[in-house]
Order: structure tokens, then C-alpha cells, then sequence
């Protein structure tokens, strides 16, 4: 079944309020076969766990918020910079913000099935500290979007959140939008939230965002499963013709062999040579031999009789025209020697 990010990219219908291309600084890392899932769980955190590198000490008060100390995320690593900042002014409680790439996030929601939230961080905006403690971190925000949505959070100030700030140009902050990927370069912007609101309201607008989709995509989903059993389909008739097509070749390859080799047999039997052998002393040997046998089949015949004064050292010679068989022509068959059908040879001793 394709997924709802999946009908977004194939129909980008109305819902979608607009289409943006991603930074380059960002799509550079689909281009580069971005691998989602890094070391120690692809950027999925525990909420109370940061890398032994560099530590930052979080603070578990949850209604008591300190300006954010900028000193403690200078040597953090990019992806835990928003992260780091964000858990110290607000607390471990809140939506579960995967410390990665942008582009890994749109990753996981393909592959998931669900939308990315997208949260740029202004942290110099009066109604930022108020929202993400009384309407980002509440519980009902927090359950919703675990549940429905991957989380992604970024400050406007640095990283991806700049480039997406930079891309989006938000009218006012805070800053939400419910994004999928609409290409491997770029980003549907299916709703976006502005300015402060209440919990109440943002669970609203978002629910009510994806009831939208559930009803705009509903023909679009039966129609990519009808497309994806019509390939099936496709595919195991192609696999079926192509078995086939494979079976009759063998078939004929091994006919054609087969033949070939009674053809041979029929030619050997054929093709016999009645080869008379003179000795030095006078004496003779007649013998039949196969056309397709070789040379060396005639020395060991005369090798067998063990005769006086025959030692290794001979060869065997033709009389017209004359032609001579040692120790270099033992491997050629009597057909391509020409003494067949019937040739007389004399033992030549070396």
C-alpha cells in the first residue's frame, strides 16, 4: 500500500499549500546517498541522553526555564546544537526531536508513512519562550506528534534550520509546518503554522491536516495500489516469458549438441582406416583403426608387440607421398593426418 508521503509526491494536489526546492547545502546530501540510519540508532535519542563527547548537563526542572547558556553548545556537533540549547531552557519533555539532517528526517517519514513536523527555533522572539513551554512541550502536543508525525527542530540562527529559514522566509515566529518530500530535491509544504497559539489549536490544525489528506488521497491510494498489482503482474509475466524463452533455448542448444555428437559416432564408424604397418625386418601388421583416433593410438599399438630391434626411438612414415610422424604429430587424429581410409606406414628408426 503507498504511503501517504508517497501520494503526496504523485499528486500534489490542492492540499498542498506550496512547492519550495530544497537548499543546496541540504540536497547535497541526497545527491551523496545519504545514509539514514547512523551510528547508535540514526538520530533517535533517548530524552535523557547526550553523546559522551563534549556534555552538556541538562536540567530537570520543567517550570523553571534559564536563558540559554550559548557557551554549552559551541562544541557540539551540528545536529545536537538546537537540541542541546532547546533541553536547557525548556526541559526533557517535549516532541520527540530526532538530532539529524533535515534530509535524514524526510528520510524516516518516507519510510514511515508519515509527514516531517518541521519547528524553526527563533530564540530571540518574545512569543518563542512561551510557546515551546506552555504549547510545544504540553502533553497533548508532546503524545500527538510522537504518535502521527516525525519531529525535526532547528534554529534559524545556524545549520539546516538557517538554510530552512532562509528557504521558507517565515512571516512570523513561531514557526510550524507539517512538509513531505515531493522530489529528491525538493519539499511540499502541505500546511505551515504562524505566530503563537495554544495547544488546543495546534493539535487541531494538525489533525484536521491529516483527515484532509486521508480524504484527498483516498482515490489516489486505490489507484497506486491497482498501478503497483498491475506491475506485479507485469513483472511475473516478463519473469514467466523470459523462463520460457530461457528453457527453449537450453533445449535446442541441447539438441544441437546431441546431434552433433551422433553425427561424430556416425562418422567415426564410418570412417574407419585399415592401416598396414612394415617393420624394418620385413614383417607386417595390419590393423583397423577409428578415424578420429590419434597418432599415438598407432605407436602404442606397435609399442604393444613388443618386437626385437623396435626400441622409443621411431617414427612412422608414409610412402607417397612422403611424410613423416614423430614425436610432434602424436596428438593429431588420423583424419587430420589423412591416412584414412587406408594407408601404409613404415617404422623409421631415429
Amino acid at each position: 500500500m503507498a504511503s501517504r508521503l508517497e501520494m503526496v509526491e504523485a499528486s500534489c494536489t490542492g492540499l498542498v499549500r506550496r512547492m519550495v526546492d530544497l537548499p543546496r547545502a541540504i540536497s547535497r546530501a541526497v545527491d551523496h546517498g545519504l545514509d539514514l540510519m547512523r551510528a547508535g540508532g540514526g538520530g533517535r535519542r533517548n530524552h535523557h541522553q547526550f553523546p559522551p563527547p563534549n556534555h552538556v548537563p541538562v536540567h530537570h526542572h520543567h517550570h523553571h526555564h534559564q536563558p540559554l547558556d550559548r557557551s554549552l553548545t559551541t562544541n557540539l556537533q551540528p545536529d545536537w546544537v538546537f537540541l542541546a540549547g532547546f533541553e536547557q531552557q525548556f526541559g526533557v519533555v517535549h516532541p520527540f526531536f530526532y538530532a539529524c539532517r533535515f534530509v535524514e528526517a524526510l528520510k524516516m517519514a518516507r519510510d514511515e508513512g508519515k509527514l516531517v513536523f518541521l519547528y524553526l527555533h527563533s530564540p530571540d522572539h518574545p512569543f518563542t519562550p512561551q510557546f515551546c513551554k506552555d504549547t510545544l512541550c504540553s502533553e497533548v502536543v508532546v503524545q500527538f506528534l510522537d504518535a502521527n508525525f516525525v519531529s525535526w527542530g532547528g534554529g534559524v540562527d545556524s545549520g539546516d534550520g538557517l538554510h530552512m529559514a532562509t528557504t521558507l522566509r517565515p512571516g512570523s515566529f513561531p514557526f510550524c509546518a507539517a512538509v513531505a518530500p515531493c522530489s529528491a530535491d525538493g519539499l511540499a509544504v502541505i500546511q505551515q503554522m504562524e505566530g503563537p497559539m495554544t495547544p488546543e489549536e495546534l493539535v487541531e490544525i494538525l489533525q484536521t491536516t491529516l483527515e484532509e489528506q486521508g480524504l484527498a488521497f483516498g482515490n489516489e491510494r486505490a489507484k497506486a495500489e491497482e498501478k503497483r498489482m498491475a506491475d506485479l503482474r507485469l513483472r511475473q509475466e516478463q519473469d514467466a516469458a523470459y523462463a520460457a524463452s530461457l528453457q527453449a533455448d537450453q533445449e535446442k542448444e541441447a539438441k544441437v549438441e546431441k546431434g552433433t555428437q551422433h553425427q561424430d559416432n556416425a562418422i567415426a564408424n564410418a570412417q574407419d582406416a585399415q592401416i598396414l604397418i612394415r617393420f624394418p625386418n620385413g614383417e607386417r601388421k595390419e590393423k583397423t583403426f577409428s578415424c578420429v583416433d590419434k597418432l599415438e593410438a598407432i605407436f602404442a599399438f606397435i609399442d604393444s608387440l613388443g618386437l626385437p630391434g623396435i626400441g622409443r626411438n621411431y617414427r612412422l612414415v608414409s610412402s607417397f607421398p612422403r611424410k613423416a610422424y614423430g614425436v610432434d604429430q602424436m596428438k593429431m587424429t588420423l583424419k587430420d593426418a589423412g591416412i584414412y581410409p587406408e594407408a601404409t606406414l613404415f617404422i623409421e628408426l631415429v
